[in-house]
Parts: structure tokens; sequence; C-alpha cells
């Protein structure tokens, strides 16, 4: 069993292949580490697979996964890492910006006692209005919602150790929140600088069109991640208040009513504290449909509400030694 698994993601890369399969044959060549290299193919138009095949014929370090369609960048990673053997797992992208030779610092950096370490393109080099600037707008919101606070959050170039990779479930464009979700997990996340390079063969398969469905994806994880498990604080708090303030508006209207003969006919005011009580109502029901369907899915697939690093047998000779856990509950 290899000891480290290299995830490289191509969509029509068929100029990069080649270039690409002996920088990564060169890198490995001068590590220690057993390793196997995963080219997860994601549905390519040309004849990026074709060109895979012919270069990676000789090396059996090499692996192919070809998916039957594009799915998109996080399916092909999460694809990648389900086929891996390695307890380490690298992920980097496949068109060359990313330098393989870097990955031997990342794993230095994980041996230091990280779970992720990922990597961060201080001399990025990309155009700035469409693609550095919307990713330090997008590196700061996710840094502000996840409170994982790092400088770059869309670098393809990462390092895990193989339970926390293998415990990620992803998909959307989740693959830019890998190092959020795995931090949300308890993980210890370590950031390096990285060497990144101009791409000079292909063409960009990212633009401006993917920041609504990053933002959409950035509030799942949100809510995931702090309220999967308690959705009624969510809905129920948010019922309360508004279901409060129609109480407060209605309840103002009557005093106006009873006491001044004011009418109500035709008061915008009163069809605003009506609609109040009944949305928070509707909200505050939501909260305890989500409260149910929270307990069945983690009660029926009996999914952990915690994680646990390590359980230590105090007066033992060995200080070091972990107590197995049940499957599940190990990060």
């Amino acid at each position: 069993m290899p000891e480290l698994s290299i995830v490289v993601p191509v969509y029509n890369e068929a100029p990069n292949v080649e270039p690409l399969v002996a920088e990564l044959r060169a890198t490995v060549d001068r590590m220690a580490q057993s390793t196997e290299i995963l080219l997860v193919d994601d549905g390519s138009s040309d004849t990026t697979f074709a060109l895979a095949v012919e270069a990676t014929r000789d090396d059996p370090r090499f692996r192919l996964i070809r998916l039957r369609r594009n799915f998109g960048q996080t399916a092909a990673i999460a694809a990648g890492i389900d086929h891996s053997e390695g307890a380490i797992i690298v992920t980097m992208d496949g068109d060359l910006q990313n330098d393989p030779a870097d990955i031997p610092r990342l794993l230095a950096t994980l041996d230091e006692g990280f779970d992720v370490v990922t990597g961060w393109r201080q001399d990025r080099k990309d155009a700035l209005v469409s693609r550095k600037i919307p990713s330090q707008i997008a590196n700061a919101i996710i840094g502000a919602v996840t409170s994982v606070n790092i400088h770059d959050h869309g670098c393809g170039l990462k390092a895990f150790r193989g339970e926390i990779a293998r415990s990620l479930r992803l998909y959307g464009e989740m693959h830019r929140f890998i190092t959020a979700i795995a931090g949300d997990l308890g993980a210890r996340v370590a950031e390096i600088p990285v060497h990144h390079r101009p791409r000079r063969r292909g063409q960009s398969k990212y633009g401006l069109s993917r920041t609504v469905r990053v933002l959409l994806d950035l509030l799942t994880i949100k809510f995931l991640s702090g309220f999967a498990t308690r959705p009624i604080h969510v809905f129920g708090t948010a019922g309360l208040l508004t279901t409060i303030a129609g109480v407060g508006i209605t309840g103002f209207l009557g005093v106006e009513r009873i006491l001044f003969g004011v009418h109500l006919a035709g008061r915008p005011l009163l069809l605003l504290g009506i609609l109040m009580i009944l949305g928070g109502v509707q909200l505050v029901t939501l909260g305890l449909l989500g409260e149910m369907l929270a307990r069945t899915y983690h009660e029926s697939q009996g999914k952990p509400v915690y994680r646990i690093r390590e359980v230590r047998q105090a007066g033992t000779a060995e200080t070091g030694l972990t107590v197995p856990m049940r499957a599940g509950t190990f990060v």
C-alpha cells in the first residue's frame, strides 16, 4: 500500500498532460515515500485521456480514472480521494500552475503535527480583475464566515492526512472550502507559501460566473457546520423575533383602535403585523421539522455528532498510547 496518494483532476488539458506527467514523475523520483498518482479525467472532450494513457504507460505508479461526463472539479477530487490508498493525500491542479516540486515541503509541514497543509500563492500569476481581485474578496468572506483564517482558500495544492480527506463529503463547488470544512471537523490547519506559475497552455475553466455558486455553497457550509444538528436555533430564533414583532405591531394597532377609535381599514401596518405573525409561526415550525430531520439523519445512519482526536490511557508505560475508536468517530 502506498504511503502517499497524489490526486490531480484534469479537464480538457491535452496540451498540459505530457509535461504534467513528466514533472510529477520527476518529483516522485526524488521522494522517499512510496507513491501513487491518480489522474482523474473529468469527462474531457479532447484527447486528454488518450495522451495520459500514453504518457503513463510504462509507470505503474500512475492510475487513471475517467469520469463518464464533466461533473466538475469538486466531484473529480472526491473521486480521486475515494480511490486513493495512501495515508497522506495531496491534491493539485492539472494545469501546471501548481508546482509539483512544492509537494515535499507540504509533507514536511504536515509532519510537524498538522492535519491539513494548504498552499498560499503569494505571487499569483493570474489576471488581476477576473481572478485575483474576486479571489481576495472570496478569501476574506470565507475567513469571516468560517473562522478558518488563511490567505488562499482557492489554492489547489493541499496535503491531508488520509482520515481527514476521506471523512469529507464534497459536492457543488466545495473544493474551494476543503480547508474550512476540515477545520470545522477539528483538523489542525497550516499554510505555507508555494510557487504559482502562469498558464502557458490551454484555457482557464474559471471566471466571474462561478462567484454566485461559490457564495451559495458558502452559505450551505456555514449552515451545515454551525447548525446541522440544531436547525431550531436558526429558524426558531428568527421565527420568535418575527412573531414578537408582529404581535407588537398588531397590539399597538389594537390599542389605537380600542382606546382612540382609530380606523384600521386600509392600513398597511396591520397587514404587515399579521404577515409577521404568520411568517414567524411558519419559521418556528420549519425549525421543528428541521430538528426532526436532523435527528432522523444522525440516528438512522449512526452519524457521530462529535469528533475525537485521540484517547490516552492514563497510567500506562507508553505515554503516547492511543485507544482505538469505533469507525466514524476518529478524526
